[in-house]
């Protein structure tokens, strides 16, 4: 009965484990080292059982006939037992090593101790079967082997469960549950086993338990789909480390590219301002436009990486869409230039006073498309139509750009979105990177809509986006009402102090501020400008760059407002004009921003709002 009972388990065992086998090695895996040596586990211990099975009916069959022939069998039974038990440690050991090393390195290490551990237990087998070694028992109650090689082998099988356990609670911490789970289960299984063997001998408890972890295993750590997802996890981790190592370069280069940029953006402005010959005023002009071209590839390229990082954000406030559209026509107006372009526009009369979107985003993409129509356009006409749909309180708006330019072939108008395609390469007449595009196409998809192209190569092309907008029926923002307004251009007697680390942008912002009249002073650190006004300077206005040595504009600030008193308007002056950074910068406490280059307009801006009380 004890017979049966037996070979009906080492049946079932050999029957699902050649299911989990087929299932493993037929189905796409992770070529990594520890997957390598399940592969050993599997086999090695499918080929015990077959062993064990065979030895039964050896010893049932043929034993008073060849009772050498059957101790052989035994002898490469207890191999077969003592070499999945190896295989088992090299396993554990494995997934230690991932913890500290990478998969290469775990390669070119695991390869010396990988091939001692072989020759140990090549060198054991052996000893194994040349050792004495007798099968006890009898037909009715089953046979067991027993004897020195029995002994030696147990005692090599408690050694390597010795060597897992000790790997296995010195990275216990580092370890997760799938991993640790079945093999700490392989101790205790074996530690039973060994107590119920010990007790009864006749029960040959080894290869149920071997087949137990072996299928444990497969369900928990070596299921080739949870290790594909685990792996790619890892992938995408390591994936997004390095975008966001991408960003963050980007982001300071953005910063080093902008500061010589505000040098000579606003030197050349000043200069316009001076009796300048002609010529000189043209070549003028020619910087300032070649200085505006590098600051939009700059801001292309760090609005492409941030979007490939998923750290773009859609931000949105209820905005004026009268004031919108007009800013983008007159934008528009400056980028044709002197070219024999007509610009129409056509704002549909049904479009609400207020929406609620992301004012900035949807302006950068209608921008783009201008930008894109008066560049490719030589003579003609641009079409600037904004129609609306409007249901319930969403407004669904239907922008389109069309142009008599060189229009694109129909082959090329798959790669439009594609980043830095540019499809006229002889054009080189044409500055640009070939993002303004791709920037396009991916914030209009941030932003849950859809760009259209109809194009006819030498005739022109249409545009079209459509994004819904809520309608705002009861608008918080003030509307805007075209008024004359007296602007005040000589502040004379007001006191502006200027703080920055680079004695160049000092000089620039002081000449950009001289055509005002006003007192100018400057340091060159946060605690030099802390200093003065603990000694009583007082300023109307206060321009802080933020990105200094030893103390930030934002550490300063923080500083200044510490001192009892002060209650001085400070801009803050930065390079860092990353989208929502003025957000960041308002929310610290600065009462507004300025970003360099230093815009005349904007400069304008926060002079007279603060200089005009």
């Amino acid at each position: 009965m004890l017979v049966v009972i037996q070979l009906s388990v080492l049946i079932t065992s050999l029957v699902y484990l050649s299911i989990i086998a087929i299932s493993f090695f037929c189905r796409e895996k992770i070529n990594s080292v520890d997957t390598r040596i399940y592969k050993n586990i599997v086999i090695t211990n499918i080929i015990s059982i077959c062993v064990e099975m065979f030895l039964y009916l050896l010893t049932f069959t043929i034993l008073e006939f060849n009772p050498g022939f059957v101790l052989l069998v035994s002898k490469i039974f207890v191999s077969l037992v003592l070499l999945w038990f190896v295989f088992l440690m090299k396993y554990a050991m494995a997934l230690c090593f991932k913890i500290k090393f990478s998969e290469e390195e775990i390669r070119k290490k695991k390869h010396h101790l990988s091939l001692q551990i072989n020759l140990v237990a090549f060198i054991a087998c052996l000893v194994i079967i040349c050792l004495p070694l007798e099968m006890v028992g009898d037909k009715s109650s089953g046979f067991y082997a027993s004897g020195i090689a029995t002994k030696a082998a147990f005692m090599l099988i408690m050694t390597t469960c010795v060597i897992i356990f000790y790997n296995l609670i010195r990275n216990f911490k580092k370890l997760n549950y799938r991993e640790f789970t079945p093999l700490i289960l392989l101790l205790v299984l074996v530690s039973i086993s060994t107590v119920v063997q010990i007790m009864f001998p006749q029960l040959l408890l080894f290869n149920p338990v071997m087949s137990l972890i072996t299928v444990i295993m497969y369900h928990t750590i070596e299921n080739p789909d949870v290790k594909m997802i685990k792996e790619l996890n890892i992938a995408k981790d390591v994936a997004l480390k390095a975008n966001n190592a991408k960003t963050e370069f980007l982001s300071s280069m953005s910063h080093e590219v902008r500061t010589p940029l505000n040098a000579i953006v606003g030197f050349s402005e000043s200069l316009k301002e001076e009796d300048l010959n002609p010529k000189a005023k043209e070549e003028v002009d020619d910087i300032i436009s070649a200085s505006e071209t590098l600051l939009e590839i700059v801001n292309g390229i760090l609005d492409i990486s941030k979007i490939e990082a998923n750290k773009l954000e859609i931000v949105n406030s209820e905005y004026d869409t009268q004031k919108l559209f007009k800013e983008l026509a007159n934008l528009t107006k400056v980028r044709i230039g002197e070219k024999p372009i007509v610009l129409k526009v056509n704002i549909d009369e049904s479009l609400p006073k207020v929406l609620y979107g992301d004012y900035a985003r949807l302006k950068q993409i209608v921008l783009n498309l201008l930008t894109n129509a008066a560049k490719y356009t030589d003579k003609g006409e641009i079409n600037f139509t904004v129609n609306s749909v409007i249901t319930k309180n969403v407004c669904r708006l239907i922008i389109s750009v069309k142009d008599t330019g060189r229009g694109i072939k129909k082959e090329n108008i798959s790669k439009l979105f594609t980043k830095f395609e540019r499809l006229d390469e002889k054009n080189t007449t044409i500055e640009g990177t070939g993002l303004g595009l791709a920037i396009t196409k991916k914030l209009v998809e941030l932003m849950h809509g859809n760009i259209v192209v109809d194009s006819v190569y030498g005739k022109g092309s249409k545009f079209t986006v459509s994004i819904d907008q809520l309608v705002v029926k009861k608008p918080t923002i003030t509307q805007v009402v075209e008024e004359e307004k007296v602007e005040v251009n000589n502040f004379a007697g007001k006191k502006v102090l200027i703080v920055d680390d680079n004695e160049l942008n000092l000089k620039v912002a002081a000449r950009l501020l001289q055509p005002y009249k006003m007192d100018i002073d400057k340091s060159s650190s946060g605690d030099d400008a802390i200093s003065k006004i603990i000694d009583d300077n007082v300023y109307d206005l206060i321009l802080l760059d933020d990105m200094m040595p030893h103390k930030s504009g934002s550490e300063t600030l923080a500083e200044l407002k510490q001192i009892e008193g002060f209650n001085m308007p400070v801009v803050v002056l930065t390079a860092n004009a990353i989208e929502g950074m003025k957000e960041q910068y308002l929310k610290a406490g600065f009462d507004d921003y300025l970003a360099k280059p230093i815009s005349k307009e904007e400069l304008k801006r926060v002079l007279q709002k603060y200089l005009n009380k």
